[in-house]
């Protein structure tokens, strides 16, 4: 289960940008996800709160996720295409099609403070 490194990382990262007073008053985590990014939301959840449960400073933090959706670019057509089903076809003109343009991503995409 990656995802405890993964979180254990997203911790480190913030402690590495904002200085202790600072995180003492971190209430939220955003977290963008995207649904090629080998990462299961909910199993990031769990882990999260596994590793905030023994760090003292961070039980007050709440994570909440966005799933990113996987788009293409078709250059064919000049399109961009939502994928459902993880087939990869532009939805315009149905030419196969792997020019990933988001979902992919894991991104700390905003934090909170009080």
């Amino acid at each position: 289960m990656h995802e405890i490194s993964l979180a254990r990382s997203i911790l480190n990262t913030l402690e590495a940008e904002f200085s202790s007073e600072q995180l003492g008053q971190l209430t939220e985590i955003g977290l963008k996800v995207g649904l090629l990014s080998n990462v299961e939301p909910a199993l990031m959840q769990n882990a999260f709160e596994a590793v905030t449960t023994t760090e003292n400073r961070f039980q007050q933090v709440v994570l909440k996720i966005e799933t990113v959706p996987i788009v293409i670019y078709c250059e064919a057509c000049d399109a961009r295409s939502t994928i459902a089903n993880y087939k990869f076809a532009c939805s315009s003109c149905g030419q196969p099609n792997n020019n990933i343009v988001s979902g992919t991503e894991l991104l700390i995409h905003q934090v909170r403070f009080e």
